[in-house]
């Protein structure tokens, strides 16, 4: 235990990483402690992480955000889920959305009655007895209807770092420009003291969060704490992003269109379209990537494509001495499932829980590192199984996709789920069971057996069972209204 009690907490860096540990802790701390962040208007920061997962909305409660006005600041648009185009093979595509289909019991998963449906010939696609899928495929969406939804967002992040700064300074916390110099650390024992600006300023400090990026000036550069790389598993290394005109109705969905050395995403937003395309530099050049993406965009471009170059992994340690990182300078995963943001969250929540207030206890700091380890790992699989399971072979980068070898945990629930259609939550697993069954299943595994327990029904009541979860759901996502209807009605946005 290092007795001296935390009072000052420096935030190195700003963008979502930072407002968000900001907000997080003073909403916690109530001005009980001293926060303040340190940014540099001149240092642009990533700002592509435009699409969410549902988790973000218990963010939004904790800080008591109005969701309207969160949403009409940021040109907000709901997201019910990804829709995945050529993984499987090209000109196929299929939905991982953010809802359950059917109903389970304790003992079958409503998948096990899909099966037990098809072999009497019910063939109606999975995607049929889920509100959100369906939602999903005619362009519906609306909150508080009996379908009961299950929905994230899209959002410009450069807004909604803007609407976190308001929100954390009217909380005490102190933002101070500059570039950062220089580290002064501890002699002794090697924790980090102070912050050195370009301006000559000193910012000092009891605990630091690093949220400086890729650079990672705390976590890497003064702390030396090692990195995992992961790009054998997940070989993508470059990102080009660049922003275009709306030209259609935005849908409630993000898609992920893979191409022959990665993937491009688009997200709506009120105002624009969100597009990028991640890729393996060992396949595709820069210059070949730059003109790929900008021949599949639909609208004007009014932003210049920017490189973002990375390398997946995850540091050995998030939490090392007195300085814990969040977002890109703690690791990375590619954008594929929109987990960049879920993370910093997660981690900024765990902070709180386990804040060393009283002075820096390892067994917090290794509780810290445990849980973020555990977390990171299980979200690396969900996002490997993309890659690993596809029927692909018409590029160098998916014949190596589809033979590397990978984790022993993601073989496992794979052959799992390949032999018994079984498929169940680990500890700590972000993704849910219907979100490994819907990618699973779109991926092209098809389970070789079903549970006997999904023919107790019989066969009239099977079908009945089936055919009556089908018409609900369809009834209730007919009495939806259009998407850019709802957005109309509940955030316009005010923010253009």
């Amino acid at each position: 235990m290092d007795n001296n009690a935390v009072k000052k907490v420096v935030i190195a860096g700003g963008g979502t990483a930072g407002w968000i540990a900001a907000a997080v802790l003073s909403k916690t701390f109530e001005k009980t402690i001293d926060i303040c962040l340190v940014e540099s208007d001149e240092i642009p920061t990533v700002g592509v992480g435009e699409a969410t997962i549902p988790p973000l909305q218990l963010l939004h409660r904790v800080l008591d955000i109005s969701e309207r006005e969160f949403l009409s600041a940021v040109n907000g648009t709901f997201k019910l889920g990804i829709q995945f185009e050529n993984w499987l093979n090209i000109g196929e595509s299929y939905i991982h959305s953010f809802g359950a289909a059917g109903k389970s019991d304790y003992a079958v998963q409503f998948i096990q009655y899909w099966m037990a449906g098809k072999n009497q010939g019910i063939h109606f696609p999975y995607g049929d007895y889920c509100a959100e899928h369906l939602a999903m495929r005619e362009n519906k969406f609306a909150i508080g209807s009996t379908t009961g939804l299950n929905y994230a967002y899209h959002f410009d992040a450069g807004l909604y770092a803007k609407l976190l700064r308001t929100y954390s300074e009217n909380k005490g916390v102190k933002r101070i420009e500059g570039k950062i110099t220089k580290i002064k650390t501890n002699s002794t024992n090697g924790f980090i003291e102070a912050l050195c600006l370009d301006s000559g300023g000193v910012v000092e400090g009891d605990f630091f969060i690093d949220c400086t990026g890729f650079k990672a000036l705390l976590i890497e550069q003064t702390l030396h704490t090692e990195y995992v790389d992961w790009s054998h598993w997940l070989p993508c290394d470059r990102a080009l992003a660049v922003q275009t005109e709306t030209v259609s109705e935005p849908p409630p969905f993000t898609r992920s269109i893979a191409h022959d050395a990665g993937w491009q995403w688009r997200i709506p937003l009120q105002h624009r379209v969100g597009n990028g395309l991640v890729y393996c530099s060992r396949y595709l050049d820069d210059d070949a990537a730059t003109k790929k993406l900008l021949s599949n965009i639909e609208g004007r471009p009014i932003t210049t494509p920017k490189i973002i170059q990375f390398r997946t992994g995850t540091r050995t340690k998030q939490w090392n001495k007195n300085c814990v990182a969040l977002g890109l300078s703690s690791g990375f995963l590619e954008p594929l499932e929109s987990t960049s943001i879920h993370l910093i969250q997660n981690n900024a929540l765990r902070l709180a829980k386990l804040f060393p207030v009283n002075g820096i206890c390892e067994e917090e700091v290794n509780e810290f590192n445990t849980q973020s380890k555990v977390e990171i790992e299980r979200i690396r699989d969900f996002i490997i199984l993309h890659y690993c399971v596809t029927e692909r072979s018409d590029s160098p980068f998916w014949q190596y996709c589809r033979t590397m070898d990978i984790p022993i945990s993601l073989r496992h629930r794979i052959e799992l789920f390949r032999k018994t259609g079984k498929v169940f939550k680990a500890e700590a697993d972000l993704f849910g069971e219907e979100s490994w069954i819907q990618v699973m299943l779109g991926q092209g595994i098809t389970p070789e057996a079903f549970h006997v327990a999904a023919n107790s029904l019989g066969d009239s009541g099977l079908q009945f069972f089936l055919e009556k979860i089908r018409s609900n759901t369809q009834q209730n996502v007919g009495r939806l209204p259009r998407h850019i209807d709802y957005i109309n009605h509940y955030c316009k946005s005010t923010a253009f």
